[in-house]
């Protein structure tokens, strides 16, 4: 499959890495892609649902949230709502000079922002979520014990897989202040919940809460026993063939080559 580099201004105006993954065909429609909290555009989930996606000649985009992986920017600048705004970014980039996407995936807290982002994008038809948390304060639980010392000094660097995070106090407050269970409620497009009964990061109870919450048309997929991160790639193979497989139902038919 052609990859192509790219940049687009991010909501906070640094720019944005990314990748455009293209079908050898015209492809049907375009998906958007939202990495985890510690994960990159070029984690293995990615990588392997953008092989499967253009298999079926669905193109798509998958970019670094400001200030991680290839992005400028400063993380501890940003927050869940920077984040979401940069996926509205992403799709008016793509809205521009191709198309606005008509699916959106997202990998756990990156899952919360396509959740959140569907409403403010009209063309997406299909939402799915990967090991996403209920609430996007669910996230603060792996960094627990250095809460207080960022409500008392303001920000504190925490450690999360392994990589040093400096996060502010105004991280937390905007996480607070989400109104996520609307957000799914009123979400109005197909949605495609996929959990590990066994992730020990984001509990499946998140799951039963998102697909509860929901309105139909809706499913779920469990993962069996794959892990938060989906790091062998059996289980990231099998997760980008069911969402390429349950995805081409709610996306236009195929354009003649």
């Amino acid at each position: 499959m052609p990859s192509l580099k790219i940049q687009f201004a991010g909501s906070l105006g640094a720019q944005l890495a990314a990748r455009l993954d293209l079908p050898d065909a015209p492809p049907r429609a375009v998906a958007l892609f939202a990495h985890c909290f510690t994960c990159s555009k070029d984690s293995r989930a990615p990588t392997y649902i953008a092989r499967a996606l253009t298999e079926q000649r669905i193109a798509l985009l998958r970019f670094d949230f400001t200030g991680l992986g290839g992005s400028e920017g400063e993380f501890e600048n940003t927050n869940f709502s920077s984040n979401v705004a940069d996926l509205r970014a992403a799709a008016d980039w793509l809205r521009t000079h191709h198309e606005a996407p008509a699916l959106l995936i997202g990998h756990s807290l990156g899952g919360a922002a396509v959740l959140a982002a569907a409403g403010d994008i009209a063309e997406a038809r299909a939402v799915v979520t990967l090991g996403a948390p209920f609430s996007p304060q669910h996230v603060t639980r792996q960094f627990r014990e250095a809460l207080h010392l960022i409500e008392r000094e303001g920000a504190a660097e925490v450690t999360l897989a392994g990589r040093p995070f400096r996060l502010r106090r105004e991280f937390l407050d905007d996480l607070a202040g989400q109104r996520q269970a609307e957000r799914i409620a009123s979400l109005r497009r197909a949605l495609l919940v996929m959990h590990a009964p066994n992730d020990d990061v984001v509990g499946v109870d998140n799951a039963t809460a998102i697909f509860a919450a929901a309105r139909h048309p809706k499913s779920f997929v469990s993962l069996d026993t794959a892990d938060h991160l989906l790091a062998r790639a059996e289980d990231a193979r099998y997760a980008a063939q069911v969402i390429a497989a349950w995805a081409s139902r709610y996306l236009p038919a195929p354009r003649p080559s």
